[in-house]
């Protein structure tokens, strides 16, 4: 599960937050067949991305510092470096063709 969520999750922790409200709405991502739903808070200088795989309900919860990402997926503790970090690589999507 690590293996698979922690780069998904990666993209969204580099992500700029400077706009992030409050209370801000649920976003969600599709990794490997998995549909994630999380939102992004920013508590000082940590931004906490708090979330479920929405198939099995495992919760996960990351706290996304200057150069540490640490955390829980599920009931298992995680911490990895942002340089790890990979992003999603999204494939490119036709919205529209006549």
């Amino acid at each position: 599960m690590k293996k698979f969520i922690l780069p998904a999750l990666g993209l969204f922790a580099l992500a700029p937050t400077a706009a992030l409200a409050k209370d801000e709405a649920v976003k969600r991502f599709e990794h490997d067949g998995a549909t994630y739903s999380y939102t992004v808070t920013k508590v000082g200088d940590t931004r906490v991305i708090s979330g479920v795989e929405e198939r099995t309900g495992k919760p996960f919860t990351l706290r996304v510092g200057q150069h540490r990402v640490r955390g829980t997926v599920g009931s298992q503790q995680v911490s990895f470096a942002l340089r790890d970090v990979e992003p999603l690589v999204k494939p490119a999507a036709t919205l529209a063709s006549r």
